[in-house]
């Protein structure tokens, strides 16, 4: 307690031979009767503390508002309590700072006040590495453009899936963006739009960022590990130059196959490939020759592998299509797009992973979906059946970098193995 003037002059102090008893209690005999045992009160006095005065405009403090919907700078700065002279100021001196004309629902604003109201800085953190500070200077607020103190933290999860990797992911308190890169890591060997079984789970290790003991964003995957349908894949991040950095297999095999599984992160199949199929437009019977993925108009369509433009051209039934030339005998075929991508033209290298157009319904289409073909020497194959070709191993001169930055992670992915799984309904 905290003795002000406010505070009693005198300390009651109450005594008893029982509570120093517990000390010597050796030197009673036992069945001694207590209860009979005389309390004496005893006053002392005892001379007023000298408490300096505080003033409240040294007082410095840190509060934080959390962005809403609809939210605005002069928003934010009235519920932080900031007086009208320093809100007109910053309002006035901010109006130019693209950061604050982009504020994120769910985001938080730091402000650091007087505890009149006076504002002193504003520190944002919109997200990815992007973070902004204006500081009060002279009367006036200008952006700090110093560069962050990032401090670099490994955290450490598991989880089981229910329904989906996502859910899963919320469940264990993962970030999206973490879930979003498991996907990628293993995008070669499990398609997550039809793979997922319930009690799959996932152990991960990954970045995050802090600066100020504040968290300004998620950092990449270092370790992961997956287990569907009974068959467990593993990952590590290895970086040997620009050229050979990406995630591999303990024992140093490139994960990067050729070619994705799916060219859309998340979907499903609405139709197989078969040898005969009624088609809904046509209305008669003929062969499928790929695999059509149901998904929302607009969503993002991926290149399932390194490649050359050959055609960005609007063709018969197929509609909107795009075909891409890889490495060998190998081209792949996208069609019914709603758009294609910008800047995309017929003899533009891209890179797997690569956006290259929309899903829409060009074409002989019912509604809006990806019509995709896997072509062998110009003939349509099952793409959920066809030995993909392998992918560039790991160079042998750099295996043993790799075996010892990797086993400090392989350590924390083995640590999970006895930790509760995060379950979710």
């Amino acid at each position: 307690m905290t003795l002000t003037k406010k505070n009693l002059r005198r300390l009651v102090i109450i005594s008893s031979i029982p509570l120093f008893g517990v000390v010597a209690a050796f030197g009673i005999a036992p069945d001694t009767p207590l209860k009979d045992v005389p309390v004496q009160k005893i006053v002392l006095d005892l001379p007023l503390l000298n408490i300096p005065q505080t003033n409240d405009a040294d007082i410095i403090l840190w509060q934080q508002e959390r962005i809403q919907k609809k939210d605005s700078v002069a928003s934010l700065l009235s519920r932080l309590k900031i007086n009208k002279e320093d809100k007109s100021k910053f309002l006035h001196d901010a109006r130019n700072i693209k950061t604050m004309r982009r504020l994120v629902p769910g985001k938080t604003i730091h402000a650091q006040t007087t505890a009149t109201g006076e504002l002193l800085a504003l520190r944002y953190f919109p997200g990815g590495s992007k973070h902004l500070l204006v500081e009060k200077a002279n009367g006036s607020f200008k952006e700090n453009k110093s560069p962050l103190n990032i401090e670099t933290h490994i955290k450490m999860k598991s989880g089981v899936i229910r329904s989906s990797l996502f859910a899963a992911t919320d469940g264990a308190n993962v970030p999206d963006s973490v879930a979003t890169q498991i996907t990628e890591i293993f995008a070669s060997d499990i398609d997550f739009n039809r793979d997922l079984r319930k009690k799959d789970h996932f152990k991960v290790v990954y970045e995050l960022r802090y600066s100020n003991g504040e968290l300004t964003g998620v950092g990449r995957v270092l370790a992961v590990e997956f287990i569907n349908k009974g068959k467990t894949y593993q990952a590590v991040y290895f970086k040997a130059n620009d050229k050979e950095k990406g995630y591999y297999t303990p024992d140093g095999k490139n994960l990067r196959r050729a070619f994705l599984r799916s060219p859309l992160k998340f979907s499903r199949i609405s139709s197989g490939f078969t040898r005969s199929r009624y088609h809904p437009v046509l209305k008669k019977w003929r062969a499928h020759k790929g695999v059509d993925y149901a998904a929302r108009k607009g969503t993002p369509v991926r290149a399932t592998a390194n490649g050359k433009v050959a055609i960005s051209t609007r063709q018969r039934g197929y509609g909107k299509l795009i075909v891409l030339k890889h490495r060998g005998r190998y081209s792949t075929a996208y069609a019914h797009l709603s758009r294609f991508a910008k800047g995309l033209r017929k003899g533009k290298r891209v890179n797997q992973g690569d956006i290259i157009g929309y899903v829409g319904s060009t074409g002989l289409a019912t509604g809006p979906h990806l019509h995709y073909e896997f072509r062998v020497n110009g003939v349509q194959r099952n793409p959920l059946r066809v030995v993909m070709p392998a992918a560039i191993p790991l160079a042998a001169k750099n295996i043993p970098a790799f075996k010892k930055n990797t086993a400090p992670l392989m350590v924390r992915l083995n640590m999970l193995r006895d930790t509760n799984l995060a379950f979710l309904d």
